[in-house]
């Protein structure tokens, strides 16, 4: 399930639960406290990625805490 990931409070990538650090970032600042997410494939063309300021495909958290 989507709520047992980490969301990553760095770059909002939502990692797999049993995470130390971010796969994307390298960040070890993970969090449960998350809410809502977007999954970007093709960030190149997306205005949603660019407004996350997201360059890379993936599940993005939308609020993390």
């Amino acid at each position: 399930m989507a709520e047992d990931r980490l969301a990553c409070r760095e770059c909002h990538f939502v990692n797999d639960p049993d995470s130390q650090t971010c796969e994307l970032c390298g960040s070890s600042s993970l969090t449960e406290d998350w809410a809502g997410y977007v999954i970007i494939t093709h960030p190149e063309s997306s205005r949603i990625a660019e407004e996350m300021n997201v360059t890379e495909p993936g599940s993005y958290a939308l609020k993390v805490r």
